[in-house]
């Protein structure tokens, strides 16, 4: 059992685990720290603030479990309409990096209706096995039954890691199986390694608003789980020829029972393209000044053949869906070319778009940090430049 306890001859008085208590569990009673144990949870937070080592905490230390049945790296592959999602590419590259630091295999989980023939695609971009579940109630994602089966599939076969893409499906899905599975996650990864002595994986991702990068391995729990953000990896190579290991599995129905009805799905209406597959986006911020202006921006990206992007503020503006948002809460690209227009570039917005290759910035304030990580740079009234730059653009492109 957990305990704590004030030793009280060390205690002063001083009322700082007072202060810092975040459940007003201590109160002073005679100059002595007291505890309410109704309201403590054992945080620590005072024993980290007393400078008098007067609090004494023991945790209990929950039995070892043995891991050495655990073993392959999984990657959970997404797959919408028939067509396999890039991310689930880009999680087969770097599982293979580290399927073969731990000398194990590479092995790609499919879930839907009609997806036994990816099979073959996925053993071409790198798994070993490919494990497949086909079924009807698999057509389109619904929480339960991929979760129920998702979980099924890793008691019975015991991953020593397991990936999945930090998008909408991978999030709602990934959560609930780690909580099933009684496993570690760590959500919206922009590195991953291992440490090969103790087989941990090393999970890698923005901390305190993107301001440091921590790593995170969970020692005492399997599988390591962890999302991956979109386009900060690389999609695995395709080697024509190469073949992977199907293992098909079926469940009885109750698996793939849900306590919801999926009525219908409508597709959001946009004349460009996705954001997250672009290799042009042109995004605009608060800078834009309203929502009429961003019509600007759809025109230049239909004449460069690209995708219109947001800052979270024109979102929170409710100027342009939230589809359309770049940066930590949104979407990661890596365009060839980032045109950014009205955008300050505060530290969450970069993380999202950093990677491109080429960016160009539009703004009046000349030391917006948006400039810092430009590729070049324009300082003016972005409703100005725009519309000479779609102009311009259309004479040199003949549109």
């Amino acid at each position: 059992m957990a305990s704590i306890k004030i030793l009280l001859d060390q205690c002063t008085g001083c009322t700082l685990c007072v202060k810092t208590c975040p459940f007003g569990a201590i109160h002073m009673h005679e100059r002595k720290a007291v505890i309410d144990m109704a309201k403590c949870t054992l945080c620590g937070s005072c024993v980290a603030a007393c400078k008098f080592s007067a609090i004494e905490l023991e945790k209990a230390a929950g039995p070892k479990r043995d891991l050495s049945a655990y073993k392959d790296v999984w990657v959970f592959c997404e797959q919408k309409k028939g067509a396999v999602q890039s991310i689930s590419y880009e999680l087969l590259g770097e599982g293979r990096k580290l399927a073969d630091k731990l000398g194990v295999s590479l092995c790609a989980v499919l879930l839907g209706s009609g997806v036994e023939d990816m099979a073959a695609e996925l053993g071409e971009r790198g798994a070993d096995k490919v494990y497949v579940v086909d079924h009807p109630a698999l057509a389109s994602y619904q929480d339960d039954p991929y979760t129920e089966l998702l979980t099924r599939l890793v008691q019975e076969h015991k991953p020593e890691v397991l990936l999945c893409g930090a998008t909408t499906i991978g999030r709602s899905l990934v959560s609930r199986v780690a909580i099933k599975a009684g496993a570690g996650l760590t959500a919206d990864c922009t590195g991953l390694d291992i440490d090969a002595k103790e087989r941990l994986l090393l999970q890698t991702r923005p901390a305190f608003g993107g301001n440091i990068m921590a790593t995170i391995v969970t020692p005492n729990h399997r599988p390591q789980m962890a999302t991956v953000r979109h386009k900060v990896m690389k999609e695995a190579p395709v080697t024509k020829g190469r073949s992977a290991e199907v293992i098909k599995k079926s469940y009885p129905e109750e698996a793939f029972a849900s306590r919801t009805k999926l009525v219908d799905m409508v597709a959001e209406l946009s004349s460009t393209v996705n954001i997250s597959e672009a290799d042009v986006i042109v995004a605009g911020g608060r800078g834009m000044g309203s929502k009429e202006n961003f019509a600007r921006l759809e025109e230049l990206a239909k004449v460069l053949g690209g995708a219109v992007g947001a800052s979270r503020s024109a979102v929170d503006a409710d100027w342009i869906p939230y589809s359309h948002q770049v940066g930590q809460t949104g979407k990661t690209v890596c365009p060839k070319l980032y045109i950014a227009c009205g955008i300050s570039g505060q530290i969450q917005h970069l993380i999202g778009m950093q990677s491109s290759k080429t960016i160009v910035a539009i703004n009046k304030d000349p030391d917006a940090p948006i400039f810092k990580v430009a590729t070049y740079g324009i300082v003016g009234d972005v409703n100005d430049l725009v519309p000479a730059l779609t102009r311009e653009f259309k004479r040199v492109l003949n549109k």
